[in-house]
């Protein structure tokens, strides 16, 4: 601890730097794409504390926090100006609607299970069922259980 602290007193720039690598590369790592931003606005510390070194550490994770929600806050007004009836590209769930599935096992009662951009998922369907590697469409989705139609 006592290096971290010896780094940041004489260059806060580089702690800043190190941490907004870390967040990103644990987005990176996730896929979330909620985590960008928060390495986005330690990145900007970064070079506020290399333009302005003796701020202090209160006042440059106020910096940060605020950056943060701002940056999270614009990006969700962008996307949703961008793509304004496109689904959220953090729900996969509602991502899934319309996509072709693989049925796996056989439907039971109205029940099976699919395959779906590479994971399996408990399938509920009315009527007949295609069989083991016949397709589906995915017409909702109900918790951890979709809804598919032949």
């Amino acid at each position: 601890m006592d290096a971290v602290l010896a780094l940041y007193q004489s260059q806060p720039f580089w702690l800043w730097l190190v941490i907004g690598c870390l967040i990103l590369a644990i987005e990176a790592a996730s896929g979330t794409e909620w985590l960008l931003w928060p390495a986005v606005s330690a990145g900007i510390v970064a070079i506020i504390t290399l333009l302005a070194p003796n701020m202090g550490l209160p006042i440059e994770v106020v910096i940060f926090a605020v950056l943060t929600l701002a940056t999270t806050l614009a990006s969700r007004r962008l996307i949703r100006r961008v793509n304004p009836d496109g689904p959220d590209i953090n729900d996969r769930a509602r991502s899934l609607i319309g996509a072709r599935a693989e049925v796996t096992h056989p439907f039971v009662d109205g029940r099976g299970r699919v395959t779906v951009s590479g994971s399996e998922w408990l399938a509920d369907i009315e009527g007949d069922a295609p069989p083991v590697g016949g397709s589906v469409t995915v017409e909702a989705v109900d918790g951890s259980r979709l809804r598919v139609k032949p």
